[in-house]
Formats: structure tokens, sequence, C-alpha cells
């Protein structure tokens, strides 16, 4: 997640419905890994005792589509800090920005949710949290499951699988840069022409998915489909050509979506693991599954960009559009979030489990107390001193304001 807003030209105007998205993505969340507390598939850290099978067709609605929104913003922004740093300035910008906050959370929040999940599966188990702190950071090389380039018996990346591979991809677009900016306004011509062309980037997608299977780790995704997405939002960037052609796109493409995605349910209801399995209908699951992400980000795209009514000219400052506030907050504050919120929901539900009290009662508490301390630890513990924005990949008060999602 890029802890600073996409860096633009000076001659492109701010697209704050992206920034919309994505605080929406990283608030929804919180949402999210609350719901799977109660998932009956799903093995998060902690489990309630009772569960509903609910949640795990309520999940695939966000699945497909919210993190690889994430990516392409990502890639979208990746472009116009390129066009204003450079390649190399953009590289160790990326390693400022998300490689100081993962290696500060790796060592500080990371071994929580692990250490969380060992009590909770067992009453006995009463380890102090600084001797599996311990544990925890022992670690061996394991290049072959690149970028994750650390193992261990307890060690894992946890949430923060995002910042591992964004940076990875930040770093592999770097001194490829050039080649692949060259060659996007040649594609933005052929879309502006055929909007149709469009759809084509599903299919990469599609055959990622299918051949490569899908990873439960990385939201049901493949860890490559999440490259295509970045590189995807890279070439595309601004150009008005592709956005047009989006905009006139948005509901049938949408609407196919909505069909490729029903149809991944008797994939995902019977058969073997649609996850890797290689019989036809897991792999025709996996296949419609990439094709749908594609399909409902242009949609979601297309959709949230429609050109603003022009105000009126009228004396005195004109003011700032209702909501700016809140979404520029927010904009500042997404990394931060992104890196706090699944340790504060793990321990929410640590305590909120052996409550006896129905399953909506638990997720609420769990939502709204992770949501509050969160948002207390930003606002107080972190966006008022050099040293924690520095720790958590924001930029200086004097500089700008944001955070690279």
């Amino acid at each position: 997640m890029d802890n600073s807003e996409p860096e633009r030209p000076a001659s492109a105007r701010r697209r704050g419905e992206l920034d919309t998205m994505r605080a929406l993505v990283v608030l929804g969340l919180v949402f999210f890994h609350a719901a799977l507390v109660f998932d009956p598939d799903d093995d998060f850290y902690v489990k309630n005792a009772e569960t509903t099978g609910a949640i795990t067709v309520l999940a695939g609605f966000g699945v497909v589509w919210a993190m690889p929104m994430l990516f392409l913003v990502a890639g979208l922004g990746a472009r116009h800090s390129i066009r204003r740093r450079g390649p190399g300035g953009f590289a160790r910008e990326r390693l400022l920005r998300l490689g100081v906050p993962l290696v500060f959370a790796t060592l500080t929040l990371l071994p929580l949710p692990q250490w969380l999940r060992l009590r909770a599966a067992d009453p006995g188990y009463h380890e102090s949290y600084g001797r599996f702190w311990l544990r925890f950071l022992t670690v061996h090389p394991d290049p072959a499951d690149f970028p994750f380039v650390l193992e261990g018996r307890h060690f894992e990346t946890g949430h923060l699988w995002f910042v591992v591979l964004l940076l990875a991809f930040c770093l592999l677009l770097a001194p490829v840069a050039a080649v692949l900016g060259t060659g996007s306004g040649r594609a933005a011509t052929a879309l502006g022409r055929r909007p149709g062309l469009l759809l084509l980037p599903a299919l990469p997608l599609a055959a990622i998915n299918a051949l490569l299977g899908m990873e439960e780790g990385f939201a049901g995704w493949n860890r490559w489909a999440y490259l295509l997405f970045f590189l995807y939002g890279y070439a595309l960037a601004d150009d008005e050509r592709i956005r047009a052609a989006m905009r006139r796109l948005a509901v049938p493409v949408g609407v196919l979506g909505v069909a490729l995605f029903a149809g991944t349910a008797p994939g995902f209801v019977v058969g073997d693991d649609p996850f890797t399995a290689w019989t036809p209908l897991a792999l025709s699951t996996r296949a419609m599954f990439g094709a749908a992400g594609w399909c409902w980000v242009m949609a979601i795209l297309g959709l949230l960009d429609r050109p603003r009514p022009r105000l009126r000219a009228h004396p005195g400052p004109r003011p700032a559009p209702r909501g700016r506030p809140v979404r520029e907050y927010l904009t500042a504050a997404a990394l931060p979030l992104y890196v706090l919120h699944q340790p504060v929901v793990v321990a929410f539900a640590y305590g909120v489990v052996g409550w006896s009290a129905p399953i909506a009662v638990k997720y609420a508490a769990i939502v709204a107390g992770s949501l509050a301390v969160i948002l207390v630890v930003y606002e107080y513990a972190i966006r008022r001193t050099p040293v924690t924005r520095f720790l958590f990949g924001m930029r200086s008060r004097e500089g700008r304001q944001g955070t690279t999602v």
C-alpha cells in the first residue's frame, strides 16, 4: 500500500473518487477481517464457536475487486511518481514509504496475532509475549517463495503481504518503466477507438488464476495477478481516452462482471478445491473469477469517474467541496490504518469471542472497537510527530500529505 497520494503532473487534476475508493477499501478491511472471525471456512487467528456460511458469500463480493482496486490505483500513482522523480528517485521513495513501515510493523505488530492464535487454540498455552516474539523473529531465507523471502516456524507477513507485494512490484517496475511508458500511448489510442478492447486485460488475469492457482492467503487471487493490476494501472494512468471508454462501458461491463462472478458459484460450492485443483470445473471457476475481477474494477472506475458540474462564478473565495476534509484526512491515513487494523481486530476478537452473545452483537463490538482504536492511535500516536509519521510511511508535515496505497 503506497502511503502517499498519487503524484501528478502539474496539469493533472486530482481524482477525488480514487481517494474515496481507496479509503473505503482500507476501512472496509476492518469489517472484512472482523467477519472472518465467524467464517466456518477461513483459518483466521481467532474463531468464534458459532459460525455462519453467509460470511463466505458476502466476503466473496469484496475479494473479487477490493484488493485488485488497490493495486491498480497504486500503479496509477507509480506512473505519476516516475514522471516527477524518475525511476531511481521513484525506487528510493518507495523503499522509504513502504520499506520502513514494513520493517517496523514486522518487528512490533505482526507477532501479536500469531501469539493470540496460540492462546486462543490452547487454553494451557502461557508463553510470555516476549519469549514468543523471539521465536517469531527466528527466520531463514526462502528465495523460492519470492517476494516473501523469509521463512520461520511462526514467522509470517500477515496482512502486510500487500505491502510486500507492492514494494516488490515497484522495484521491478523502476528499471523497465520507460519501455512500458512508450507503449501505453498507442494502447490508449486503440482503446479510444475501440472501447471493447478494454475487456482484453481480463484474459491474462483469467489465465494466471487458472493456471497458477488462486492463493487463499492473498485474498483469493494469485500474487502475479496483482502484478497485472498494478501494471494496468501504470499503463492506463490518467489517459482521458481510456477514462472515456471506461465511463461508456461501465454498466454493460459491470453486468458482465456480475454474471461471471455468479458463474463461479458452482465451483466454490461443490467439486474439488477451486483454488488449486486441475479439474475442468476448478479451472473454469478460477478463470471466471479472474475475468470477473477486471470487469468489476473497470465498472467501478467508470461509474465513479463522472464529470463534476462546474460552479458558477461568484465573488469571494470558492468554498471547498463538501466532504473534502474527511477525504483528505483518510487519504493521508490510508497506510497507517492498513498497518494497524488487523492486529487490533484480532485483539478485540480474542476478547469478544468468549462472550455469551449473538454473532451480530460480537461482530458489531469488534468492528466498533477496532475502528475507534485505530483512528485514535493514528490521530494521537502517529499523525502528530515526525518520527512516527516516518515509521508509518507518511510524508513530513511540510511535504504533501498522503499515503501511498
